[in-house]
């Protein structure tokens, strides 16, 4: 089977389908996490479950990402990267529909599946733009960061609307998004008639054993998780650091909402300004010090300038996700290792990106206050800076 060729070398109907899958596999990677949470307070309802175990159901995505994440390779040197896409989304439709199953366990069992085809995707994506748009890396970046926080942002808007306004329930509201992931399947039926398959000989623990070698390896996997430990942090708590400064629940919701927006600028932006360096590093400097006055600005006890400090935190987690995916891209010298360093990344990324939260919310607890919370991102924003410079090197993996 042969491997895909750049698109340059397709013909315009070629690279449409092959556009037109990019964006909406992209599309399918967060509406299943992020229609969830919207939803909470009615599956508590529903089903009587604690909110230790609703915890859980918003965990398991992010332990299945962790897990599955690395071992991704290994499924492509069966199915090749397009056979592998295909089959997550066979995974994740089946996922969908079983969420719709009124029985805890489909609930639970449903999700894990949806976060385990979710995490081929997000490994996979990379390696795409690599092998495919090998001069467009950086807007093909930004396109697929895009849509994927676009997913996010339609899902967690449109979620109460459709279990309630139009009377589907929280089940059908949660699988009714298995009819994107169905068509999205035959889109990307075209790509299956040439697999990418790895071109070397090495072992799948060879390979990893090779990549864990690799100093810049690290950086770019340690950038990408301390970006996911603070994102998902902001995503959990910042309404209640908001709600503890004054402001009602609702504008809480929206200040969220206004931060998610504004990464999604940050995640097409950088991407596409990043292709254009050779050293990314000042853009790494530009992020963090956003972050850090964005931080500054909410450890004061008013509401003072929320807005900006809100959109400047927005933008700058989302700016440095794009950056993030970018960089996996940048450092690995093919579409195999582009697959392998991806694997890594989102591996630790997302096991990191599981602790913030919790972390975040014991320190609250202990402290009594915000500080000491708001104190950690700050840390953890330095180790960023600190990986971040060492990711952005103008310099290949070995």
């Amino acid at each position: 089977m042969a491997a895909s060729t750049p698109y340059e070398q397709n013909s315009t109907f070629q690279n449409i389908l092959l556009i037109a899958g990019i964006i909406f596999v992209s599309l399918n990677l967060r509406p299943a996490l992020a229609s969830v949470g919207p939803l909470i307070g009615a599956i508590r309802d529903t089903t009587g479950l604690s909110n230790t175990l609703l915890g859980l159901l918003t965990t398991l995505p992010l332990i299945a990402f962790g897990l599955i994440s690395t071992l991704t390779p290994l499924v492509t040197r069966r199915l090749g990267i397009e056979g592998t896409i295909a089959a997550a989304l066979v995974l994740l439709t089946g996922g969908l529909l079983l969420r719709v199953i009124p029985v805890d366990a489909a609930l639970f069992g449903g999700t894990l599946l949806a976060g385990i085809a979710i995490a081929f995707g997000n490994v996979l994506l990379p390696s795409i733009v690599k092998r495919d748009f090998p001069n467009h890396t950086g807007v093909m970046t930004s396109v697929y960061s895009g849509v994927l926080g676009l997913g996010s942002t339609l899902a967690a808007g449109i979620s109460v609307p459709m279990a309630f306004n139009f009377n589907w329930g929280w089940h059908w509201a949660l699988g009714g998004w298995a009819a994107v992931s169905v068509f999205t399947f035959f889109l990307w039926v075209p790509q299956l008639k040439d697999l990418t398959l790895p071109k070397h000989k090495k072992s799948f623990l060879q390979s990893l054993k090779d990549l864990g070698s690799s100093t810049n390896a690290w950086y770019v996997a340690l950038f990408m998780g301390l970006q996911s430990l603070g994102f998902y942090v902001i995503l959990a708590w910042l309404p209640e650091i908001l709600q503890d400064r004054g402001l009602s629940a609702a504008t809480a919701g929206w200040m969220l909402s206004l931060s998610q927006g504004m990464g999604v600028l940050g995640s097409i932006v950088l991407p596409f300004w990043a292709e254009r360096l050779k050293d990314q590093r000042k853009l790494i400097w530009l992020l963090l010090i956003m972050e850090f006055i964005s931080l500054f600005g909410l450890l004061s006890p008013e509401p003072y300038l929320v807005e900006l400090w809100v959109s400047l935190i927005g933008f700058s987690l989302g700016g440095s996700f794009g950056l993030a995916l970018l960089l996996i891209i940048l450092r690995s010298p093919d579409t195999e290792t582009a697959t392998e360093l991806s694997g890594m990344a989102q591996s630790i990324g997302y096991l990191l990106a599981a602790t913030g939260p919790i972390i975040f919310g014991a320190l609250h607890d202990l402290s009594k206050n915000w500080f000491i919370p708001l104190i950690f991102l700050f840390a953890t924003g330095i180790c960023k800076l600190l990986m971040g410079l060492g990711a952005a090197r103008p310099q290949q993996l070995d």
